[in-house]
């Protein structure tokens, strides 16, 4: 009955929008823009980092049913949000959890200890044990490692975005280690314009730039490659993103990379990207449907690596 209602009212507002609405793809007005290939790059979690996701999963599973059971799906949002965003750091790097307490280097949380859920308003995870977090590898970044020498000896100019700035500053290190240059902007840098024009017009082959201080308002056409280290759940956010490189100016074919932990949170994010993807294109040409999230959702958001 709700997803009925919900399908009914966007077909009224499609209804509604489309005499005010001209729509023009970017094809449609710069049909001379070069190629552009997008490619999804899977990884899968192994070791001790497969072993934290699960852990995290399970607890914040068992959590999530009980404060909906205590107060309801709709009430229950921000715990949502807070749980799956430490699923996704998992899946990005462990070292981006954040840990209260210490303990062995070599321990691994227990379910007991992730009260995850005490105060959702603390980002922070209750732990009477730190696991081994440093040492869990990142299969993502082992990725990101092995794809970007190859890149930069082909002469390619890469964007790197990511939505967590604390993992490029995990990146940074290992582009000194790997001795290739970077430029980097977050929202802390000063001296935007300044970065900008570095990169345009210097020669370091890779860009780090965090997706909401740099996703718009920036042209990067010296860039032809362009990697996403990390999904985010609106799809338009992205496609910004890209479109740093992909834009009225580029000569060159464009290469889209996205990496994904296969069998995560991260791949049902794709599933509710081409979602809210397809609503928007449905309002637009006047035919829409429901894209809200249901419990059914919330189901595969937490599911088992391996599908358990």
């Amino acid at each position: 009955m709700e997803k009925r209602q919900e399908t009914q009212q966007a077909d009224h507002l499609a209804r509604r929008v489309r005499p005010f609405i001209l729509r023009r793809t970017k094809l449609q007005v710069a049909q001379d823009l070069p190629a552009k290939t997008e490619t999804l790059l899977r990884v899968e979690l192994d070791g001790m980092q497969r072993d934290l996701y699960e852990t995290v999963r399970a607890t914040m599973d068992s959590k999530l049913r009980e404060a909906i059971a205590r107060q309801g799906l709709a009430r229950s949002q921000i715990v949502v949000l807070d749980a799956l965003l430490k699923l996704r750091q998992v899946c990005c790097d462990p070292r981006l959890l954040k840990f209260k307490g210490s303990a062995p280097a070599d321990a691994l949380p227990r379910e007991a200890d992730l009260a995850v859920f005490d105060d959702p308003a603390d980002d922070a995870l209750e732990l009477s044990a730190v696991p081994a977090v440093a040492a869990a590898p990142s299969a993502k970044l082992e990725l990101l490692c092995d794809l970007l020498p190859t890149l930069a000896e082909e002469g390619r100019r890469i964007l790197v975005f990511s939505q967590f700035t604390e993992m490029l500053a995990l990146i940074e290190p290992e582009l000194v280690r790997l001795g290739l240059d970077y430029v980097k902007l977050t929202g802390e840098t000063q001296q935007r314009g300044e970065v900008v024009r570095s990169f345009q017009e210097g020669t370091a082959p890779v860009f780090l730039i965090s997706l909401k201080a740099g996703g718009v308002g920036l042209n990067l056409t010296a860039a032809d490659t362009v990697i996403l280290y990390d999904p985010w759940w609106n799809p338009a956010v992205e496609q910004q993103a890209i479109d740093r490189a992909y834009r009225i100016g580029q000569d060159k074919p464009v290469f889209v990379y996205k990496l994904v932990a296969s069998g995560t949170v991260e791949e049902k994010m794709l599933e509710l990207q081409a979602r809210k993807a397809g609503l928007a294109d449905a309002l637009l040409s006047g035919v829409a449907g429901s894209a809200a999230l249901t419990a059914q959702d919330f189901e595969e958001l937490f599911r088992p690596l391996g599908g358990g």
